[in-house]
């Protein structure tokens, strides 16, 4: 058996992840263009430390370590994607929902507040655009919004459809249920928001921790002590002491934008 179908069967919601994150991919494809990828940086980082310690052992060793670690990352791609759609929703959803409450309220077709919505937000309007799709070509205003419901990557906009369908298999009124859903929204956004504040103090002591003053202090103290020792480190070393940390500073870096709440009040 091929290894991209044994590493599928580790993966059994990839499918659903992939119609999230809009990626037009099997499992097997996906699993086979990231464990492609994976091994090819893998060797180019071999070859690079093979080429510097003029050895081959230090390059399978960097290889059968980088290799896992790379697919491990790169396979986390499809879930990356769905947050960043998330966090494009989440900015919208609020005013989206809004704007189709008035449109209802105002008498506006529900066909045509999909239209409007699909033309006048960017990121939600994607979703409407299929369900509009959908009808068109013959399937039910409910199995349209339960497809769209499925394959949406963001649960206020799950929430929002769920009362739209809702509604419309109870024939009650929806503006009331979507300004119930509209307000817990933007009190969970706020509450995001002071959360993110409180973690942002910590973080930045930490960054200047261990990505700023212990670099710096561990770099002058190692430079020193071999100097003492009459043991001068070879330049490949400073090479990987600053790629290290480099990716220390790339990584907080990272999680202090993974952190931030898309919201935009």
């Amino acid at each position: 058996m091929k290894l991209y179908k044994i590493l599928a069967k580790h993966y059994p919601d990839l499918k659903l992840k992939l119609l999230q994150a809009r990626m037009p991919e099997t499992p097997d494809q996906y699993i086979r263009r990231q464990l492609i990828g994976a091994v090819l940086l893998a060797a180019m980082l071999a070859l690079l430390f093979t080429i510097f310690s003029q050895s081959l052992l230090p390059g399978i060793v960097v290889f059968l370590i980088a290799a896992p670690i790379l697919l491990a990352y790169l396979m986390s791609y499809v879930d990356m994607r769905i947050r960043r759609l998330n966090a494009d929703i989440s900015r919208e959803v609020v005013y989206a929902g809004r704007f189709l409450i008035i449109e209802l309220e105002s008498g506006v077709p529900l066909y045509q507040t999909f239209q409007n919505l699909a033309k006048n937000y960017e990121a939600i309007g994607v979703y409407f655009r299929e369900i509009l799709e959908r009808v068109d070509l013959g399937t039910s205003m409910e199995d349209a919004l339960n497809e769209t419901i499925t394959t949406t990557p963001s649960p206020e906009l799950r929430k929002m459809l769920w009362q739209l369908l809702n509604s419309i298999k109870t024939g009650s009124e929806v503006s009331d249920a979507l300004n119930a859903v509209f307000d817990q929204i933007v009190r969970e956004q706020q509450i995001a928001v002071s959360e993110y504040g409180r973690k942002l103090n910590p973080m930045a002591m930490f960054y200047m921790m261990i990505a700023v003053i212990v670099p710096s202090l561990g770099t002058i103290m190692l430079v020193v002590l071999t100097s003492f020792m009459d043991f001068p480190l070879p330049f490949f070393a400073y090479v990987l002491i600053a790629a290290f940390v480099g990716f220390i500073q790339f990584m907080f870096l990272a999680m202090i934008k993974s952190n931030r709440p898309p919201t935009e009040f």
